[in-house]
């Protein structure tokens, strides 16, 4: 990661309260009534929500929630079991007859630095070594999140909050896409790509630690710009840039269809949007794009 941008990011977060914005009304075009979006970020804790001006008086303005996807269904013994299954490796491969020898080693480098233990202990070789590469290091990025989090608790999160909440109260809870459809995305690409990933990760562990370091510190800011040159930032690091459609699949595909699907979801009814922060960012955001198709976009300020 460039050395200069991250000071220059320094500064610029000490004077993030002028521009903090992550709640915004639609309105205009055809809807009787506005809805709202507010970007997420999937490790910030649901206490959070308090953080964000105006955001319960718009929630509670809204008849239904919308996510990325329904975290409830997906919690549901059935779901839940098979996305286990769909992060697993197929039967007799394990990590080990994945990775050569000099790889194994510099995994279980990075694994004692973070955990203590590494795949040579059997408890965590059984734990881990049977994870497809890509949700390893998604664990191991988890890990290295929750070191700028203090106190996290992975099971009270901002995105399942409101869902949670919009349940008790009777509002019908929807995603946009499928559990399935985001496993896919996740871990569904070839095996050996899913290696070079994990480690890419794996030797540039200390770049991606800055990086969650900037990313949690802008978020927590509420700086939604900021946060677009990070993301930007991030597809040009060592590891972004092995994979040149990474965005395009990621983040700005999803985009193209969420807007696609919005006019008629607020035709319908006032609706809450609940998506990553990321994919507000920009000018291939969704902000901009609903901008294009004639809402009309305001920041909540109260």
């Amino acid at each position: 990661m460039k050395k200069a941008f991250l000071v220059l990011t320094l500064g610029l977060l000490a004077t993030a309260g002028v521009q903090a914005q992550l709640l915004y009304r639609i309105s205009g075009k055809d809807l009787k009534a506005p809805s709202y979006i507010v970007g997420t970020y999937h490790l910030a804790p649901a206490t959070f929500v308090d953080s964000i001006p105006g955001l319960r008086a718009a929630f509670a303005a809204t008849e239904q929630v919308y996510g990325e996807v329904d975290m409830l269904e997906t919690l549901k013994p059935e779901n839940s079991s098979k996305m286990q299954e769909t992060m697993m490796l197929p039967e007799g491969q394990t990590l080990s007859t994945l990775l050569d020898k000099n790889q194994m080693e510099r995994l279980n480098a990075l694994l004692r630095e973070l955990m203590g233990v590494d795949m040579n202990n059997e408890a965590v070789a059984q734990q881990l070594g049977q994870l497809k590469p890509m949700v390893l290091e998604a664990q191991l990025t988890l890990l290295l999140y929750m070191k700028n989090i203090q106190g996290l608790n992975p099971y009270d999160l901002i995105d399942t909050y409101f869902q949670r909440e919009a349940s008790k109260t009777g509002k019908a809870v929807k995603g946009f896409e499928t559990s399935d459809f985001q496993m896919e995305i996740l871990y569904g690409s070839p095996l050996k790509e899913q290696v070079d990933g994990l480690m890419c990760f794996v030797d540039h562990y200390q770049e991606a630690a800055e990086m969650a370091e900037f990313i949690t510190a802008a978020y927590f800011s509420q700086d939604l710009e900021m946060l677009g040159d990070l993301n930007e930032e991030e597809q040009e690091s060592a590891c972004g840039s092995s994979d040149p459609e990474n965005s395009e699949k990621l983040i700005y595909e999803r985009n193209t269809r969420w807007v696609k699907a919005m006019p008629s979801i607020m035709a319908e009814k006032p609706t809450f949007f609940a998506v990553g922060a990321f994919h507000l960012c920009g000018e291939r955001g969704v902000l901009h794009m609903l901008e294009e198709e004639g809402y009309t976009i305001e920041g909540v300020r109260k």
